[in-house]
């Protein structure tokens, strides 16, 4: 198509200008109290749930739900309003308010996302947080579940095994303080996918509100949202509040193990051999090796859990994992929930105390993360390489690597079926973390550093064109839309293809169907198409 005079620089530059002085304008102090008469209008409970920055409790309510500390810092800018609702209505006025003022709307369910943008923003905005939408209810004779989307893991994990005498449950992550809310939509998956896939798999049915404040069931959203909710980030196309799933079968006894293993003990030589055997073995089990500096040395802590008795596991890791040298003192049998605490590192004695899934308290700390797909095995002289990197940091700089296998079920799904796509093909997910307590932007920049010399550094070796990655350990570093929310589908298949592969083509699709004005955005959002720019 021959461009038009109308779209040369200037003039993009101009309606550029233009709207950044529209934003500005959002900041005016009429306008939030224009948003507050609005919400007054349309809720008689909304006051009760409504925190401004002059409220007492505003920095409380602020800062709970924000579980990585570098999005506490003082520097991040902050929501005009925190919206706590209890009730739909609340959510929908919220929506329609929000619309009105010219303020943006992040949603926060437990506020995990890797990047903060349930929390953060550069644009004035509000925070719709799901703390209160918790309520789980199961019915373990029909397998089948509702959950808010405020509700954690650990919550779900627990309420699931006492409504089934342990012998339900559902294939979601293993950190027991995430929300369901943001794990669900972006896929979610833990040590269950081997054997059932990711959690997105499993949702039958959902409750939203969208961008015109319309309460929607899967029926009246039609098969076409209700796909690209399930793995394409929700934040995308509305507000969900609540997910049904169809619940697993897991047998009552599972049996777990932890080996670690320095390179005196032959660390890379079994971490190059669990390549070729992860994603092949039995769906049963799953093995994640993690690997770390200890002093002078590297482990790898080999990790796993098996669905079954050790009477099955022995054999299984005989005849495809030898060379481990697993025995009978090694493993420990336990019900399924056991498992769960014992996968996420705390003590197991002879009794567990499952209680610990539904508490809220968990340590706090600055974190960051990325992620790789591996789709041939790494050479050993990679692995050898590696730790040159993690000996080269002070040793006060914390970094971790865990592979996480694919293969069983994840290999029998379409990469259309939901939008997450990372399916048949790939041997196993490699997640970089790093975490720290010392608040300084020393400690903050060094930890930062190694991560990116290490996720630098495996480029030759995992997935390419493109190098893949995944929406629940959210990146900004792949990419990211513009601040003034005009960005064009090319512009964003940058980072989106990485997320989602084609599928995220028909996000696009989906994104024009239901939220065409782009109202649901953030840095990372599906965009809609752009008439101006997607056009040229």
């Amino acid at each position: 198509m021959k461009r038009h005079g109308l779209f040369c620089p200037n003039m993009i530059s101009f309606v550029s200008f233009l709207l950044l002085l529209f934003l500005g304008a959002a900041l005016a102090p009429e306008n939030h109290e224009n948003f507050l008469k609005c919400l007054s209008l349309q809720s008689d409970t909304i006051s009760k749930v409504i925190y401004t920055q002059n409220n007492s409790s505003y920095s409380s309510v602020l800062t709970s739900s924000i579980q990585n500390l570098v999005f506490s810092a003082p520097t991040n800018r902050k929501p005009v309003f925190i919206i706590t609702p209890f009730h739909v209505s609340e959510i929908q006025a919220a929506i329609k308010c929000s619309k009105k003022s010219g303020l943006q709307i992040r949603v926060r369910s437990g506020g995990h996302d890797l990047e903060g943008l349930s929390s953060i923003s550069d644009v004035p905005f509000i925070i719709v947080d799901l703390i209160n939408f918790s309520e789980i209810s199961i019915d373990a004779e029909a397998k089948t579940a509702w959950v808010q989307s405020g509700a954690t893991v650990g919550q779900l994990n627990y309420r699931i095994a006492e409504k089934s005498q342990n012998l339900l449950a559902f294939p979601v992550g293993t950190c027991p303080g995430v929300a369901v809310g943001g794990h669900f939509s972006g896929g979610g998956y833990g040590a269950l996918l081997r054997k059932y896939g990711v959690a997105a798999d499993h949702i039958v049915d959902a409750h939203m509100i969208d961008a015109r404040g319309r309460f929607l069931n899967r029926e009246s959203m039609g098969e076409d949202l209700f796909w690209a909710i399930r793995g394409g980030g929700g934040p995308s196309f509305g507000i969900i509040i609540s997910w049904k799933m169809e619940l697993v079968d897991v047998p009552s006894t599972v049996t777990v193990f932890a080996i670690p293993r320095t390179l005196e003990q032959n660390a890379t030589k079994l971490l190059h051999k669990w390549q070729y055997i992860a994603d092949r073995v039995h769906e049963d089990l799953f093995i994640s090796p993690f690997l770390y500096r200890a002093n002078s040395t590297m482990v790898c802590l080999f990790t796993s859990l098996f669905l079954g008795g050790v009477d099955r596991l022995l054999p299984l890791m005989q005849e495809s994992f030898p060379e481990l040298g697993l025995t009978l003192e090694d493993c420990r049998e336990m019900s399924f929930i056991e498992s769960v605490v014992y996968i996420n590192g705390f003590e197991i004695r002879e009794s567990v105390n499952a209680n610990i899934l539904v508490d809220d308290r968990f340590i706090k700390r600055f974190f960051k993360g990325k992620a790789d797909y591996v789709i041939e095995p790494i050479p050993k002289e990679a692995f050898e390489g590696l730790y040159d990197l993690f000996y080269e940091e002070d040793p006060r700089t914390y970094g971790l690597l865990v592979f996480f296998p694919y293969g069983g079920k994840m290999s029998e799904i379409s990469e259309s079926e939901i939008p997450f796509p990372h399916r048949a093909g790939n041997r196993y997910t490699l997640l970089y973390y790093t975490e720290w307590q010392d608040a300084t932007n020393e400690a903050s920049q060094r930890h930062k550093n190694m991560l990116n010399k290490l996720f630098n550094y495996m480029t030759p070796y995992v997935a390419k064109n493109p190098r893949t990655a995944y929406i629940n350990y959210r990146d900004l570093d792949i990419g990211t839309n513009n601040k003034l929310g005009d960005t064009s589908v090319q512009e964003a298949s940058l980072w989106g293809k990485k997320y989602f592969k084609n599928n995220f083509y028909r996000l696009v699709h989906v994104k024009i169907m239901v939220d065409p004005e782009n109202f649901f955005r953030n840095e990372q959002s599906i965009p809609p198409f752009n008439l101006l720019k997607d056009e040229l």
